[in-house]
């Protein structure tokens, strides 16, 4: 569109011209003396025109040669712009290569070109500088020069303060709550994190560094709520959370020193981590080290209840457990038979009943049966179990009880082979 105006402006200027100039016979004399010059006016408009062309391009000339020293001076500016950012991306390049004293060296380049530019601004320069100052402190922490490293860090906060540099120093805060972590100093990197933002604590790389301080403090509750909370923004997949989960329930448990104190972690957990076939198995395993005698269970309030639960969780899954499992809690339920009810007799004959190839169903009603002195019945099962077991452990208990049986009824040989191959085991 604006071509098609263009070239009407253009035949309109040419008829006007046309019409001016086609049919004048106006003349224009110059008298000086003692000369006379007669000219058409044509001629002399052309004339005119002519010279203030000549007078235009001879000032622009003049313009663009005086502004030739502040065209070099811009020329100059803009290299050393371009050379420093060059450098940086260098810089970045070199160490994700692994690259680590020339990504310094090429950082500490950008920073000398970037002091050399003095006062002029140009967009990106902040910027530029504070990634060639974090990518120096990078390079210098995976060197293990923490001189250097603090000294660009310390830099890079004391950089000029822009419209992002909240978000700068937020930024650099975390990546020195990683360095300390890294280096497993808690207190330094608490000290980091602790300065963070309240909106930043927030964002997921934050959550991931607390995670990784309590687990350096063992501050297991925290960790326990922190991991709940990665879960809860699918900061980690649903098993990754699960594994997470389960061994620093475990850990949690372990650091208690009484029952009074494990009973507690246990009733801190939630819904979903009490109904763990191994984090109860774990926790009945710590009540074994930190309860000094069996009175413990009666002496304090809901250790009755919590330990039937925790027998029948286990129990109650007992299939879908893996080998490992199955063979902790086979022994786990052989060391409480002497307290259980006579209820847990029958559940555990309807087990082996209901998979009577089971190895380790038969080994436990064996025991069972043993407790509770019916011979004929432990010795047949025990017998069977005994010719199945692949575990070392389960199978020379298996033995020690078919010895003790043997001797019972007074026979001496099968006994002494008894005790041979459980001591072969």
């Amino acid at each position: 569109m604006k071509g098609v105006f263009g070239f009407l402006g253009l035949a309109a200027a040419a008829i006007a011209l046309a019409l001016l100039v086609g049919s004048n016979d106006a003349n224009l004399t110059l008298f000086w003396q003692p000369y006379r010059i007669d000219l058409s006016f044509n001629l002399a408009l052309f004339g005119l025109l002519l010279l203030f062309l000549l007078l235009h391009a001879a000032l622009r000339a003049l313009a663009l040669l005086r502004s030739l020293p502040q065209q070099a001076q811009r020329w100059r500016v803009l290299q050393l712009e371009r050379t420093a950012l060059t450098s940086v991306l260098d810089a970045l390049a070199q160490h994700y290569a692994g690259r680590y004293v020339r990504a310094q060296s090429a950082a500490r380049l950008a920073l000398a070109q970037l002091e050399q530019l003095g006062d002029h601004h140009f967009p990106g320069r902040e910027q530029a500088q504070l990634l060639a100052q974090l990518l120096q402190a990078e390079s210098a922490h995976e060197l293990g020069n923490t001189e250097e490293r603090d000294r660009a860090l310390a830099a890079a906060l004391a950089g000029p303060t822009v419209s992002w540099g909240s978000e700068a120093r937020a930024g650099l805060s975390l990546r020195a709550a990683a360095w300390a972590l890294e280096q497993q100093d808690a207190t330094t990197a608490a000290h980091w994190l602790a300065d963070l933002p309240q909106g930043v604590a927030r964002r997921i790389h934050a959550l991931r560094l607390r995670l990784r301080l309590a687990r350096l403090q063992q501050d297991h509750p925290a960790a326990i709520e922190l991991v709940r909370l990665l879960a809860k923004h699918r900061a980690y997949s649903a098993q990754a959370s699960a594994s997470l989960l389960r061994g620093l329930v475990q850990d949690t448990l372990r650091a208690a020193r009484d029952p009074a104190a494990l009973l507690q972690a246990w009733r801190a957990l939630g819904p979903a981590e009490r109904a763990m076939p191994e984090l109860a198995l774990a926790a009945l395993e710590q009540w074994d080290r930190v309860s000094a005698d069996g009175d413990a269970v009666d002496a304090l309030p809901g250790a009755r209840h919590w330990l039937e639960e925790s027998l029948q969780l286990g129990w109650g899954r007992y299939a879908s457990l893996d080998a490992d499992l199955q063979r902790r809690w086979l022994l786990r339920l052989e060391a409480e038979l002497p307290r259980l009810g006579s209820d847990w007799l029958a559940q555990i004959e309807q087990a082996q009943q209901r998979q009577p190839a089971d190895a380790g169903l038969q080994y436990l009603a064996g025991q069972a049966y043993l407790q509770r002195q019916l011979w004929g019945k432990a010795a047949t099962l025990l017998a069977q179990a005994s010719a199945q077991l692949t575990d070392p452990e389960l199978a020379r208990r298996c033995w020690r009880s078919l010895a003790r049986l043997a001797e019972q009824r007074g026979d001496a040989d099968a006994a002494q082979a008894a005790w041979k191959k459980a001591a072969l085991l």
